[in-house]
């Protein structure tokens, strides 16, 4: 007679491991139905192009994709790292597509955009990072879209030298590089990347080109505490960086790093506050704030902020 194995705890059996935490009510994605969204959502198919929108499961992509805004990721959609907040994929990217600027420049052009953001996953396999693939989709828009001005949110370029400087020849109209996190959580929430070398990367895109305007941004609700956050901000300043914006960690999946807590809208304008009175050209600080989440209507901010402290 075949016993039945008992398990020592039960209970336990299948659990995840991450248990994902109910959302606020603060926290809800809006939802349509709009032409908008739609046409959005065919020009991108049409073309065989990768959104973070998409491939980072973002809150925000209905209300954007209603406007027509579109954040673009580029060299694919599998990355080298393994990051522990991120839901794009990791393995071993495939080759480069060449005719992706083009691509790229004409989904642009039909969605008529003002204001674009280019993004991409990390290119470790690469020797220069991927940085001269963003080259070459900035020349492209340039090209096609004269008036349409062009934000970046690059990889960190880590252990590729001046590979990056690639990207600044191009004269993006701003240079954003994300932090993501307090220094004691890079061990854990991006195990790939190093807190420093992420800062001199922003402090030196400042140093070549004094009229781009750099941003970086940071997670809070990861289980970092408020001192280490505004150590963050004032590292950033330092680096010179213009643009800061603070949102809430989501997290992806029970595979995914764990959310330590929700950050209340209240807590939220208090961070705001902060960043501000520490001479930030412009700061967005929100539950549902992303890197490129009103990032048209941010460069005019920007622009005008410049012009007030000149």
């Amino acid at each position: 007679m075949t016993q039945k194995i008992k398990h020592r705890h039960p209970e336990k059996v299948n659990n995840p491991l991450n248990p994902i935490k109910k959302k606020p009510q603060w926290i809800r994605s809006k939802l349509s139905n709009s032409k908008e969204f739609f046409l959005t959502k065919t020009i991108v198919n049409q073309n065989n192009l990768v959104t973070v929108c998409q491939e980072a499961n973002c809150p925000n992509i209905t209300e954007c994709w209603s406007k027509r805004h579109a954040t673009f990721m580029i060299m694919g959609d599998t990355c080298t790292r393994a990051c522990g907040f991120c839901d794009v994929k990791t393995g071993k990217p495939g080759k480069l597509d060449e005719l992706e600027p083009i691509k790229i420049s004409q989904a642009v052009k039909k969605l008529n955009l003002k204001h674009v953001v280019i993004t991409s996953v990390d290119r470790d396999d690469l020797k220069d990072g991927g940085s001269n693939h963003f080259f070459e989709v900035i020349n492209q828009i340039r090209k096609t879209n004269p008036n349409t001005t062009i934000e970046v949110l690059t990889p960190d370029f880590l252990r590729k030298g001046d590979a990056y400087k690639k990207v600044l020849e191009a004269n993006p109209d701003v240079f954003n590089h994300n932090i993501e996190t307090v220094p004691s959580l890079y061990l854990k929430v991006r195990p790939g990347s190093r807190y420093f070398a992420s800062l001199e990367l922003l402090k030196n895109a400042k140093k070549i080109n004094k009229k781009v305007f750099t941003k970086s941004g940071i997670m809070v609700g990861l289980g970092e505490n408020r001192n280490e956050i505004l150590q963050v901000m004032d590292d950033l300043k330092s680096a010179e960086v213009d643009f800061l914006t603070i949102g809430q960690y989501l997290q992806p999946s029970v595979k995914h790093f764990p959310l330590h807590r929700y950050y209340t809208p209240k807590e939220f304008d208090e961070l705001g506050t902060i960043a501000k009175a520490k001479g930030f050209l412009l700061v967005s600080s929100s539950p549902l704030t992303r890197s490129s989440y009103h990032a048209d209507e941010d460069f005019d901010k920007l622009q005008q902020n410049r012009i007030n402290t000149h």
